[in-house]
């Protein structure tokens, strides 16, 4: 079998967009094609990731406080996830990372994205995504799904009207920017559609698999706004 250099792949969208329901067959599916996969998320990943991350979802603080903890979930999961499987020759399913930090905190609270932009690049401009995938529906769509789950709501999904648009907005925006990175995926379509789809991703990343190091800084101009 030839060999294949890791990569480290995110899956992002707002609540209810539909990355949850295909991470399970993302996974299947690359190991399926011989690759270890290190599956985590954020915020999380960790032991310490997973403690913040209660206080994230549920707890109330200011706005640049939940910033500021969401990198330092992010640097505890880079050290000790991340990073370690990357060098190890694994390939790394991630559900959300900095590009939701530019999406909720920068798109829907208006953090200042020069300040994230700053953190990420100190915290990790050696480490990008090789590939994100953007579950995107409508708001109304995306409602209408949590509303059917029946669970309990997080801090984020409750948040006023407008919220979740700006959150969208921001993800669409991050796309548009970065169009080698991010692959939009229509999460209104059906599962067997979506399923199609991520097997023609697949294929184009394998079949692009070119000598480079690894962790990969990211191109002029990619991965971070401002």
């Amino acid at each position: 079998m030839m060999s294949v250099l890791p990569r480290f792949i995110t899956l992002e969208g707002i609540d209810g967009a539909g990355k949850s329901t295909h991470m399970d067959w993302l996974t299947e599916a690359l190991r399926q094609r011989g690759v270890n996969v290190v599956v985590t998320r954020e915020p999380g990943g960790t032991t310490l990731g997973e403690q913040w991350r209660n206080q994230l979802l549920h707890e109330t603080m200011t706005r640049e406080t939940q910033m500021l903890l969401m990198f330092a979930a992010r640097s505890e999961h880079l050290a000790q996830v991340i990073r370690p499987a990357l060098a190890r020759g694994d390939w790394v399913l991630c559900d959300r990372f900095t590009d939701a930090t530019y999406a909720y905190q920068g798109g829907g609270h208006g953090v200042s994205t020069d300040t994230i932009t700053h953190l990420a690049h100190w915290l990790h401009s050696d480490c990008m995504p090789d590939l994100t995938l953007l579950f995107d529906v409508p708001l109304e769509v995306s409602q209408e799904r949590l509303q059917a789950g029946g669970r309990a709501l997080d801090r984020f999904e409750c948040e006023p009207d407008g919220f979740m648009q700006r959150v969208r907005d921001a993800y669409l925006e991050l796309a548009r920017q970065a169009p080698q990175r991010y692959r939009v995926i229509d999460g209104r379509n059906s599962i067997d559609a979506i399923r199609d789809e991520l097997r023609g991703v697949l294929d184009a990343l394998f079949e692009s698999q070119q000598p480079h190091p690894h962790p990969n800084p990211p191109l002029e101009g990619e991965g971070f706004v401002s």
